[in-house]
């Protein structure tokens, strides 16, 4: 007869938690969050536990090390994630998921709000409570058994608390307006012009205009290569 796998408890599953954290630093990657599906319902998933990653401050210097930074390897940060975070399902025993690959796409969005660390910015666009809008999600870890995940910091989005609200009020051509919709076709114009190039090459005016995107560490480079991937797919 086979026995059912008993549940850890919480002093292992904190563990397995840590350890993870762990794993992803040298990877230059980082939790950005976890879902208990059984209790927070999201869509793809009913049982066990989410693990959501992203970007940490290191994740350019660990890209550019790597063959896939090196190698002329097609969507180099897609291949990268795909393959550190894979191997860290292996060995973890996880399903791996990835923000990209699609359509159909895996509801990401959806999977970052129920973290109680993603929130929903003036702009419509996502900001977390660490990274801010430069939120970079490259993977997450389903795992079977229900691990014992942090609470989030905050119970409220942060730009409850922001004042000035400089995601609105950054943009050069306003294309982030209070309560969206996002003016795609304006951004798309303005990175066109020579007034579009601090964006080009450095990034997102009004992502990086949100108080909490200090924290994303991201170098020039890192945001100078979003960037092209966005205006030039």
């Amino acid at each position: 007869m086979t026995l059912p796998t008993p549940t850890p408890t919480p002093t292992r599953s904190k563990r397995i938690y840590e350890q993870l954290a762990s794993d992803l630093r040298p990877l230059g990657l980082m939790i950005y969050g976890g879902v208990h599906p059984h209790r927070v319902p999201v869509p793809q998933l009913e049982t066990g536990t989410l693990i959501l990653i992203g970007t940490a401050p290191d994740f350019w210097t660990c890209l550019t090390a790597a063959p896939e930074g090196q190698d002329g390897t097609p969507d180099p940060v897609d291949s990268y994630s795909r393959r550190t975070i894979g191997a860290l399902a292996d060995r973890y025993r996880a399903v791996a998921y990835y923000p990209f690959g699609g359509p159909p796409y895996t509801p990401f969005v959806a999977w970052a709000l129920a973290s109680g660390r993603a929130f929903t910015s003036p702009s419509q666009m996502l900001v977390h409570d660490e990274v801010g809008m430069l939120i970079s999600y490259r993977g997450a870890l389903h795992f079977d058994k229900i691990l014992d995940i942090p609470a989030p910091a905050r119970t409220t989005s942060p730009c409850v608390d922001c004042a000035d609200r400089p995601c609105l009020s950054a943009c050069p051509v306003h294309a982030l307006v209070d309560g969206g919709p996002y003016k795609l076709a304006a951004c798309h114009d303005h990175l066109d012009t020579p007034q579009g190039t601090e964006c080009m090459a450095s990034g997102c005016i009004a992502r990086r205009a949100c108080p909490l995107s200090d924290g994303a560490g991201r170098p020039p480079a890192q945001t100078a290569h979003h960037m092209r991937y966005f205006h030039h797919p």
